[in-house]
């Protein structure tokens, strides 16, 4: 019995030495190489940054059209397949699991998001009076949290209540594409204090917050899914 418990223990041991430890110390460098790897695609995109972003209407709203000519091409001149590479490279080489890697990803992606005013250039007399428009495009590279709080208005200029989140949801392609597509929207909690969902699907510059309360706060994030999407 003694001779196979200790041949049980040997085995353990040897077991322990070939699988892989996660001390502080590999975290930390498995952080930095993520880091590494997740600045140098925001590096690409700001080469786009900052946009102007011009205004019309009574109210004074952002124009979509600036929005989406901006954030789009921003993503687009993002080297995704090679960072993807990178980072599976990480994966292998460390011997982490895609959760636990996947969860440094979105930390580092979260933490370098650009504010606002790293994206939008806006050059009005008054600046506070602008309002930044929630359209589709803005509300698909917002960082969780980042408007919550802040008050919403319509392009009238006419306060509807406050911001809550985004989110996305399917939409159906039509006859002409087999597949469908996501969009964003928003939900905003209105005067009443009920929970409200713009019911149009293209947000456009239909809504806005004020300039003022967004242009320090977190405005542009890479999303996660072509870097992990890769693997």
């Amino acid at each position: 019995m003694k001779v196979l418990l200790k041949s049980i223990l040997f085995f353990l041991m040897c077991l322990g030495l070939a699988l892989p430890v996660f001390g502080q110390n590999n975290r930390d460098e498995i952080k930095k190489k993520v880091d590494a790897i997740v600045s140098r695609a925001y590096e690409e995109a700001v080469v786009v940054f900052p946009c102007r972003l011009k205004i019309s209407g009574k109210a004074k709203m952002g124009r979509w059209k600036d929005v989406e000519n901006c954030v789009n091409p921003a993503h687009d001149e993002v080297d995704w397949e090679s960072h993807a590479a990178a980072l599976r490279k990480i994966r292998e080489d460390e011997r982490i699991s895609r959760e636990d890697l996947t969860a440094v990803v979105e930390a580092a992606l979260a933490e370098q998001a650009l504010s606002f005013d790293k994206v939008f250039l806006v050059k009005e007399k008054n600046p506070n009076e602008v309002l930044l428009p929630l359209s589709n495009s803005l509300l698909k590279f917002l960082p969780e949290n980042s408007l919550t709080g802040l008050t919403v208005y319509d392009k009238k200029g006419e306060l509807l209540g406050v911001f809550v989140s985004p989110y996305s949801f399917e939409r159906s392609g039509g006859l002409e594409i087999l597949s469908g597509y996501r969009m964003v929207n928003f939900q905003y909690t209105d005067l009443n204090g009920n929970t409200q969902t713009p019911s149009a699907a293209f947000l456009l510059d239909s809504f806005g917050v004020p300039w003022r309360d967004a242009w320090h706060k977190p405005g542009f994030r890479l999303p996660s899914n072509k870097l992990l999407g890769w693997w």
